[in-house]
């Protein structure tokens, strides 16, 4: 059996790697991240297929952002019994493996790792600054609608009368991130991390979803106030060390534990991450669940996550309206779960067991 093994990133410079705080055996009622010390993490995620003489191929997601204050991609590598190789998508900069196997290959499987490094972020929004401005074409990138997330008709509408009173970039930003924690709720029925067809959900009335849902529901309105805003898709690797249940990963075993955030770009503070959608991840799931909006858990969370974000987390990717290439399904509205076809068929991806993929994390900060 051959395999094909490759490093397709470069490491990045040294890191200052002194430990946090320790984790406490009990929730703490603060939930306030603030830039520290780095972490880094090894992720690995290994798919396996079942094969009868067809054509099969996947994608999986690698990460691909490198923000100089919160996030470093420090290198990924494989293993399979397939052909592989790293591609790119040119419109948003996502990375990913595409691994094809032979119809004569009956167990095809791949096992990629990638260690990443990541530590809070947070805004002080009384101290702006002279970010580097955005280029054109970035800025033209994240004003623009795609496919589930139009800036014009029924959104810009709706977004027009939230900041009606706003006259600033930031009291704009948050009037909206305001509006989506008041108007929107977690919903548990959903499946994954949602869809994101913001139209149909103020279309419709029904504000329920998930982060991929409420996130991108802030970034089209966002971008339909003039605010460059983006999705960032990724998946939790760690707790919380706030002692936050419902906003990291509860063991290494992190399968089922993507999630998306969302940034806007602001005059005088460049990207600032916001969170409404964790806001109401703690309401319906925070012990003992189903919290007061005005609980003290919620209050903290909410002030926190509009300028900061704990990352115990890796961002794979801004995408949206990916093409596969190879892949005979339709193109993705955003690419955060591995993808798979055979005999042309789409893998449903949000069913891991079946598809059989395993993602884990450990911390290894010290190693």
């Amino acid at each position: 059996m051959h395999f094909d093994r490759r490093d397709i990133l470069k490491g990045a410079t040294a890191l200052s790697l002194a430990s946090v705080l320790p984790q406490g055996a009990h929730a703490q009622s603060v939930f306030a991240p603030q830039p520290g010390a780095w972490r880094q993490y090894q992720v690995v995620t290994r798919l396996e297929l079942k094969n009868d003489g067809n054509e099969a191929r996947a994608w999986i997601p690698i990460p691909s952002v490198n923000e100089q204050d919160w996030f470093r991609s420090l290198g990924t590598e494989w293993t399979t019994n397939g052909a592989a190789s790293l591609q790119t998508d040119a419109k948003s900069g996502a990375l990913f493996a595409m691994v094809e196997w032979a119809r004569s290959e009956k167990a095809p499987v791949i096992e990629i790792v990638s260690k990443i490094a990541g530590r809070d972020r947070a805004i002080d929004f009384s101290k702006p600054g002279k970010p580097e401005p955005l280029s054109a074409v970035e800025r033209k990138l994240y004003l623009e609608g795609t496919e589930l997330i139009p800036v014009d008709g029924i959104v810009k509408e709706t977004s027009d009368k939230i900041v009606s009173s706003a006259k600033t970039e930031t009291e704009k930003a948050r009037a909206i991130y305001e509006w989506i924690v008041d108007n929107t709720f977690r919903d548990a029925k959903v499946r994954g991390c949602g869809v994101g067809d913001i139209a149909a959900m103020i279309r419709t009335g029904n504000y329920g979803g998930k982060c991929a849902d409420l996130n991108a529901l802030f970034v089209g309105l966002a971008r339909a106030a003039g605010l460059p805003a983006r999705d960032v898709y990724g998946i939790r690797v760690a707790p919380s060390k706030f002692g936050y249940r419902s906003l990291g990963a509860g063991n290494e075993n992190i399968t089922r534990a993507q999630h998306c955030r969302a940034e806007v770009w602001l005059a005088g503070y460049g990207w600032v991450g916001v969170d409404p959608a964790d806001v109401r991840k703690v309401v319906l799931e925070e012990p003992p669940a189903n919290l007061a909006i005005n609980d003290p858990k919620v209050v903290a969370a909410r002030a926190a996550l509009f300028g900061a974000w704990e990352t115990n987390w890796l961002a794979y990717n801004f995408a949206h309206d990916l093409a596969l290439p190879g892949a005979k399904g339709p193109k993705l509205g955003f690419l955060m779960y591995p993808q798979a076809e055979v005999a042309s068929n789409r893998l449903d991806c949000l069913d891991p067991d079946n598809f059989k993929y395993t993602i884990t994390a450990k911390d290894i900060t010290a190693a």
